[in-house]
């Protein structure tokens, strides 16, 4: 009710102002011509009809429905035909009386009509710019990006268009002195130091990044350039789709808009193929990538979804999130160890899940450097336990998220992980060779850092930040790999259908040696790049606002992490962001044995007995328990070769 009395009180006083404004125009042009013939009702007839003309001119081009704050060129547009059409009104009303004098009085009536309108509509946003920005009347933007960028930019957001001074543009042909949609060009990108520079020191500079495409390395080398001359940098976002508005979104510059990589579109129709309608199981659903997996399968209209974790809370957390977003799928909290047998016995056997996700691990390197045991019971031993217990209720596939840190491991973490892959990799290989195809299929997922996730460095970055300080990096060299966990997870739903629908034949040869999906994460980031970028992100200077403190690694880092080992040889997938690798596998029977071994030490609490056996499975661990920059440690990651 009060939007549809506002809309009315616009419109009244809208068409009150207009119509004011027609019989204007007539005085103005009574003094612009003379009047041949009769002129007894040049004073009351003439603006009276000019106010008439404008009412009925009005009305078919909506130009009292115009909203003056917002008025752009098509609204002139509509405005000059409409005051056109008033004029020939006017012509026609006077022809009677005046004959071929009317022409004239009807020319310059329109004419006069079409500057008093407009340059009223003008004025007011020139008011309202300066109402809006008299606090900041020094404040100056920039745009980056092309003609498209600026026109877009410029309509969403009238209220900031009187600010804009100029644009930056990548390039040659684009010489700084043109203009682009009526915006300066002041330069190249390259140039945008000595651009930023040559403001006074007492403007408040905003550089807008107007190409939503604008991102990766190069946005990097903006912010590092706009870091220098203390210049804020916002983002425009993907603008399809927005409403005109005078406060049309500008965000900050986000931790994923660096990222060195394109977004991949995900392969719904083959996602749904394999969810839709099935039963599924999730374990460590209360972690990132457990709850993120939540989310998305619930969007595939799933049977049930049944979330497994140890934590109440964030169990509770994601319960509370399904219900606002997927309120029809029916899910169950199950509250579990995973390494307890007979508890994952009974829940296989009330659920009977079709489809499983085990993303149930702890992940901490330096926590399970300090408990060894724990870390092997819950990565090894529970692993084998949902594995087994799955294949014996009859489990379609089991898919393992798995971690880069068990490529050459140098933790704990790492080769407990990488044990997971082999037993998960020879179940599949045997299940992919025997003649049963309703033998259970297990798909392996090996991806890098999930950016912002519980427990991994921005959360820390973020909370260092809120206490001004010091952002600690352990080693000025170190580097990781980086994805978004809502893209790490829609990859890892990409790969489990690849390795269990009917895309699986195409890679057949290749699962049955004992295949592992790796995610394609793009080249690897500096974790003290990350930290600086973060204090710019933040509006600070990195070493004078906020400093950056190296600590030395901790137990079981290294300072580079591999997707891959140097053996192996990439596969190509049909999905862009997937590929696939071929580690070395071993035989059920011996992985078995030593994994029972490896169970009974770690519950009588012997750490080195434990590792021990860890050896025997993964020769390659190199143990870095004192977390030691070795030159085996640094690792020099490939980038040319995982890229490939």
């Amino acid at each position: 009710m009060a939007e549809c009395l506002r809309k009315i009180r616009t419109l009244a006083v809208n068409s009150a102002l207009d119509t004011l404004m027609g019989a204007l125009a007539a005085v103005v042009a009574m003094g612009l011509c003379r009047y041949p013939g009769d002129t007894s009702l040049s004073w009351w007839g003439l603006p009276v009809l000019g106010m008439a003309a404008i009412v009925i001119a009005g009305w078919p081009f909506r130009i009292f429905q115009q909203h003056w704050r917002f008025a752009g060129r098509s609204d002139f547009w509509r405005l000059g035909w409409a005051c056109a059409l008033a004029g020939t009104l006017v012509m026609g009303g006077l022809a009677p009386w005046w004959g071929p004098g009317a022409v004239a009085f009807g020319v310059a009536y329109a004419m006069a009509a079409f500057v008093i309108m407009a340059g009223t509509r003008a004025a007011y946003q020139r008011w309202r710019y300066y109402c809006n920005g008299r606090d900041t009347a020094r404040r100056r933007v920039i745009l980056l990006g092309d003609g498209e960028d600026a026109s877009r930019f410029l309509s969403l957001m009238p209220d900031m268009g009187g600010l804009v001074v100029g644009m930056v543009v990548e390039g040659r042909q684009r010489r700084p002195g043109r203009r682009l949609r009526g915006v300066p060009v002041l330069g190249q990108v390259t140039d945008l130091p000595d651009i930023l520079s040559s403001f006074h020191a007492e403007d408040d500079l905003l550089l807008v990044v107007a190409d939503p495409r604008f991102r990766g390395e190069r946005l990097s080398t903006v912010l590092r350039m706009a870091q220098a001359t203390g210049t804020q940098v916002r983002c425009m976002p993907d603008l399809s789709g927005i409403a005109r508005s005078a406060t049309a979104p500008l965000h900050p510059v986000r931790l994923s808009d660096l990222l060195n990589r394109p977004a991949i579109a995900p392969d719904g129709q083959g996602i749904a193929d394999m969810l839709r309608g099935r039963c599924v199981l999730i374990t460590g659903a209360g972690g990132s990538i457990g709850s993120e997996l939540a989310r998305q399968i619930a969007g595939h209209g799933p049977d049930q979804l049944i979330l497994l974790d140890m934590g109440e809370f964030p169990l509770w957390q994601v319960d509370i999130d399904l219900a606002e977003k997927a309120p029809d799928v029916t899910r169950h909290l199950v509250l579990a160890d995973i390494r307890d047998a007979g508890r994952m016995e009974r829940i296989f056997a009330r659920f009977r899940p079709e489809l499983v996700f085990h993303a149930a691990a702890l992940k901490h390197v330096p926590m399970v450097e300090e408990n060894p045991c724990e870390g092997l019971l819950t990565n090894v031993t529970g692993t084998r336990i949902v594995a087994d217990t799955a294949a014996r209720h009859g489990v379609t596939a089991m898919v393992l998220v798995s971690t880069d840190k068990a490529v050459n491991p140098a933790s704990v973490m790492g080769a407990s992980k990488r044990i997971a892959e082999m037993y998960c990799q020879a179940l599949d290989v045997d299940a992919r060779n025997s003649r049963d195809s309703s033998a259970m299929r297990c798909v392996t997922v090996r991806f890098g850092n999930v950016m912002g996730s519980t427990g991994s460095v921005i959360p820390l970055f973020r909370h260092q930040l809120e206490c001004g300080g010091p952002l600690t990096v352990t080693d000025p060299r170190m580097m990781r790999y980086f994805m978004t966990v809502s893209e790490a997870v829609g990859l890892v739903l990409q790969a489990s259908a690849r390795g269990v629908g009917a895309r699986a034949d195409g890679m057949a040869a290749l699962l049955r040696s004992g295949g592992v999906f790796v995610l394609d994460m793009g080249t690897p980031v500096r974790i003290v790049d990350l930290a600086r970028q973060m204090i710019v992100l933040a509006g600070l200077r990195p070493d004078r606002d906020v400093q950056i403190r190296f600590t030395g690694l901790r137990p079981g880092e290294k300072l580079a992490e591999d997707l891959f080992y140097k053996q192996e040889i990439l596969q190509p997938t049909d999905c862009p962001g997937l590929r696939m690798a071929t580690p070395r596998t071993v035989d059920l029977a011996q992985v078995a044995n030593i994994m029972d071994a490896l169970t009974l030490a770690c519950r009588d609490g012997d750490g080195a007995r434990a590792l021990a056996l860890v050896r025997r499975l993964v020769p390659e661990f190199a143990h870095n328990p004192h977390g030691v920059a070795t030159p085996d440690t640094a690792g020099q990651i490939d980038v040319e070769r995982n890229a490939s």
